[in-house]
């Protein structure tokens, strides 16, 4: 996976609630991804910066953090691999544990996803235990504003995730339940479209 920037505009009961912009750049032999989501609209205005730095094949990850990046992050994880430890700070406290097998974090998982093209999937691991990944099917008669989709439910949380059958397997929308209701991030149809159509243009 190369360098890549996308948003995705976020909607509750169909009103505006935010934006989500996704930056992956890769960095030696790893990917790192920066999801920066500005609440705003008819949700409270709150900002949250997730950070994860992963495995460039299999997006196993290597540390992850979250927090309204304008200071320290308010949670941190790290998997060091050559000692066998997991390692989680939450404010001042900090635990460590021993690490059994890759674990993904939520921005790597989501990003892993793109690479399964609807194939039934095992369980997942995660720091706070393990996330059932179910394939909805048919996937075929999936699609989001006329784009074919694979859909995803995860479990526990019941968050829907929509990726793009065809390459470059883009997510076009997350379903997360929150206290407010479920909040939708959308990818705009017309970013979908506007690379076909710069290559009609040349065409012409």
């Amino acid at each position: 996976m190369g360098a890549e920037s996308f948003a995705l505009t976020l909607t509750l009961g169909g009103r505006y609630a935010g934006e989500q912009t996704w930056t992956v750049h890769p960095e030696r032999s790893a990917l790192i991804a920066r999801v920066e989501t500005n609440f705003g609209g008819v949700l409270p205005e709150v900002r949250r910066v997730q950070s994860s730095r992963m495995h460039a094949r299999t997006f196993a990850s290597h540390s992850y953090s979250e927090g309204d990046g304008r200071g320290k992050p308010s949670f941190e994880t790290t998997f060091d691999r050559k000692s066998g430890v997991l390692t989680l700070r939450q404010g001042k406290d900090e635990v460590t544990a021993p690490l059994i097998g890759d674990h993904h974090d939520p921005v790597s998982l989501l990003l892993w996803l793109r690479g399964q093209h609807g194939q039934d999937v095992p369980p997942q691991r995660l720091t706070g235990g393990r996330v059932h990944v179910q394939t909805l099917h048919p996937a075929q008669g999936s699609d989001v504003n006329g784009t074919p989709a694979h859909v995803y439910l995860l479990r526990p949380g019941h968050a829907y995730v929509y990726v793009e059958q065809d390459a470059p397997h883009r997510l076009l929308r997350l379903i997360q339940p929150t206290d407010f209701g479920p909040v939708e991030a959308n990818l705009p149809q017309a970013r979908r479209q506007a690379q076909p159509e710069r290559r009609r243009r040349r065409a012409g």
